[in-house]
């Protein structure tokens, strides 16, 4: 059984890996995380209860963290402090702060991705074979929409695309559109188009619980692997 602290415990993402943590066969929540002085700390749940205190890591197998990058990083300071493996679905990371998540993974094992859906990432797979067939005669736009609270864009999903695109095809991605609308969960898409044809591939979240579901499987994958930088293609290779 993995044993699981979630970080940002009250927020949408964490109620939503608890909740589904609570149905999924090798994995358990323990602990959740909150901010000082956050209402929920010192509530109970089924197996464990809401802290402030950081070292109360020391009992869970893997930290998961979907919050904002400062307080990302002050928790992985923790998770190397008591080596545990990490899961991190932040986004808006700047370069300087990615620097500090690899050196981290030299002392503990993370799963890095800015989106854990296990949909999204084989749109990833899928762009990369595409972009790398593709002559130069056709041009890459890419369109996210998410809901009016997301604060960082493009998304990191996007940029994950364009940095994919870029990868294999040294095709640069200078028009990425961003939508922030109502309460979107996350769609995301990929043009190609050339004098000729159009491609596009797309993917739409209907829920966050693909997201929660793809975290509780990073979770599981991470537990006892060695320190290093995984993504969710490594959890892919995983899945059965």
């Amino acid at each position: 059984m993995v044993k699981v602290a979630v970080c940002g415990y009250a927020g949408k993402m964490g109620t939503r890996i608890a909740g589904l943590a609570s149905k999924e066969n090798g994995v358990r929540v323990i602990l959740g995380l909150e901010a000082k002085g956050h209402p929920s700390v010192g509530s109970k749940f089924a197996y464990g209860e809401v802290s402030d205190r950081l070292d109360d890591i020391k009992a869970a197998d893997v930290l998961m963290d979907f919050t904002v990058p400062e307080a990302t990083l002050e928790h992985l300071g923790a998770a190397v402090k008591y080596k545990k493996a990490m899961v991190i679905g932040t986004t808006g990371f700047t370069e300087e702060q990615v620097k500090k998540i690899k050196e981290a993974a030299k002392k503990i094992p993370i799963v890095f991705s800015p989106n854990m859906s296990i949909g999204v990432n084989l749109l990833f797979r899928l762009v990369k074979e595409v972009a790398g067939k593709l002559s130069k005669d056709y041009g890459v736009t890419i369109v996210e929409a998410h809901h009016i609270h997301k604060k960082d864009a493009p998304s990191g999903t996007a940029k994950k695309l364009a940095q994919i695109i870029k990868e294999a095809s040294n095709r640069e991605v200078s028009d990425i559109k961003s939508i922030r609308e109502g309460e979107i969960v996350g769609d995301h898409k990929v043009t190609f188009e050339s004098p000729y044809d159009t491609i596009e591939l797309s993917h739409s979240a209907k829920t966050r619980d693909i997201l929660a579901k793809g975290a509780l499987a990073a979770a599981k994958f991470i537990a006892g692997k060695k320190p290093g930088l995984y993504d969710m293609q490594d959890v892919l290779g995983e899945i059965k």
